[in-house]
């Protein structure tokens, strides 16, 4: 009998032993999924590292949400409300006014001298009323005789107004032609003619291009252009006086 229960005990053992070895095994199989293994030997080997890159990378997001959702906005408000006295001299044609600034005008803050058109591209340069105060002092340089200026001021105008855009090219133009500078003239004027395909700008800019290869002797050049703007903008001002020109240029150049 004792036998027996001897017998019995070991076989209980052996059984308990057993299911122990199987339980283990599962609690491994667990813990260490085979497919994962390598990545949780690297997570484990590199941890403090990933805890600073997370904490890098949502420090990174806070600070570019903050940038667009908060600073920029503020930015763009403080430039709108700059620009607005600088361009009503603008629009005046006070020229100096806007590009000297320092009048006073009533702010909600108060009485506060008026910013110029300069420091307001050079202070909000990243927004857009920033963009645009390069593109207005660059044409109250160009009026007021100052053509490097103009151009400096006009070439920094990134703005996508693409009227304004191809204005500003062809105002680059513009001062080119006042420095005798022909050649780069006629590459901003038919690059302002393209750069807004439209009955207003394009007829204008290529006629100017069209004039300038006539003052350099180009006349077969100037003739191309003149018989593009019958082509494509007959109906516009420019093109409803083009047969003349085209006769003209012709005459000139015996063609």
């Amino acid at each position: 009998m004792s036998s027996e229960k001897d017998t019995a005990n070991v076989e209980t053992s052996e059984v308990v032993e057993q299911v122990e070895t199987v339980n283990e095994s599962k609690t491994a199989s667990k813990s260490i999924d085979p497919s994962l293994e390598g990545l949780q030997f690297f997570y484990e080997k590199n941890k403090k590292m990933i805890t600073y890159v997370g904490g890098g990378l949502i420090a990174v997001i806070a600070a570019v949400l903050f940038y667009k959702l908060y600073y920029m906005p503020e930015k763009e408000k403080e430039a709108a409300n700059e620009l607005y006295w600088a361009q009503s001299y603008f629009e005046k044609d006070s020229f100096d006014i806007a590009l000297k600034g320092g009048k006073p005008v009533n702010a909600v803050t108060g009485t506060k001298p008026m910013m110029s058109l300069e420091q307001i591209a050079d202070e909000y340069g990243m927004t857009k009323s920033g963009d645009l105060a390069n593109y207005m002092a660059g044409i109250c340089y160009l009026r007021t005789g100052k053509f490097d200026k103009a151009i400096e001021f006009l070439s920094k105008y990134d703005g996508d107004d693409q009227m304004i855009s191809s204005i500003a090219v062809g105002a680059i133009g513009d001062a080119n032609m006042e420095l005798n500078k022909v050649d780069d003239a006629i590459n901003y004027y038919l690059k302002a003619a393209d750069k807004s395909s439209n009955n207003f700008t394009s007829p204008i800019y290529l006629k100017k291009a069209a004039f300038a290869y006539q003052l350099k002797g180009k006349y077969a050049d100037a003739l191309s252009i003149y018989e593009r703007i019958r082509k494509e903008y007959g109906k516009t001002e420019e093109g409803k006086e083009i047969e003349r020109e085209i006769a003209k240029v012709k005459a000139m150049g015996n063609l």
